[in-house]
């Protein structure tokens, strides 16, 4: 079983494995006869903070643009989460640098706001903070995995916790 403390650890050793030689690697933009116009990516999410414990019951989409090649990613995307006979349903748009690890490789760092609506509690407002691998096999079809860290601010209080996502990515 997961407990809190190892989960973070895993999350903080993966984040400092990975992001770390990252900034050594160059930012130049992928040539953009290859690149996607648009990115859907559709999934698996999960959360755990320390109020709520571990919900691994969630599902997430969104869909990334390109304003800035190689400055600047938009994501906007939903996630839905059920635990303990509650949802929450999350709506966000992460601010993203991107840095092209190899033709099949990318990461991106963002942040960005987001709107909660939990159908016990109301609707608030946090902010995000993710990391985000892409990995490409094939030219227009990959997987993605997306840990991250979110402060949800509510009536009752700032909530801090970890999220984490992962499933399939589709460029058109």
């Amino acid at each position: 079983m997961w407990t809190s403390r190892r989960l973070a650890a895993a999350v903080l050793t993966l984040s400092l494995a990975v992001v770390r030689p990252v900034f050594a690697q160059s930012t130049a933009p992928v040539p953009s006869k290859e690149d996607h116009s648009v990115v859907y990516e559709l999934g698996w999410a999960g959360a755990w903070s320390h109020d709520e414990g571990w919900q691994p019951k969630g599902a997430t989409f969104a869909f990334e643009k390109t304003p800035i090649e190689g400055r600047l990613e938009l994501e906007c995307g939903v996630t839905a989460i059920r635990s303990h006979g509650v949802t929450e349903t999350s709506v966000d748009l992460l601010f993203k640098k991107p840095w092209t690890l190899s033709q099949r490789v990318e990461f991106m760092a963002g942040v960005g706001p987001e709107i909660v609506h939990a159908s016990d509690t109301g609707t608030f407002w946090g902010l995000s903070a993710v990391a985000d691998f892409m990995f490409w096999p094939k030219k227009d079809v990959g997987w993605y995995l997306e840990p991250g860290y979110e402060a949800d601010f509510r009536k009752d209080g700032t909530r801090h916790g970890l999220a984490v996502a992962a499933g399939l990515i589709i460029g058109r």
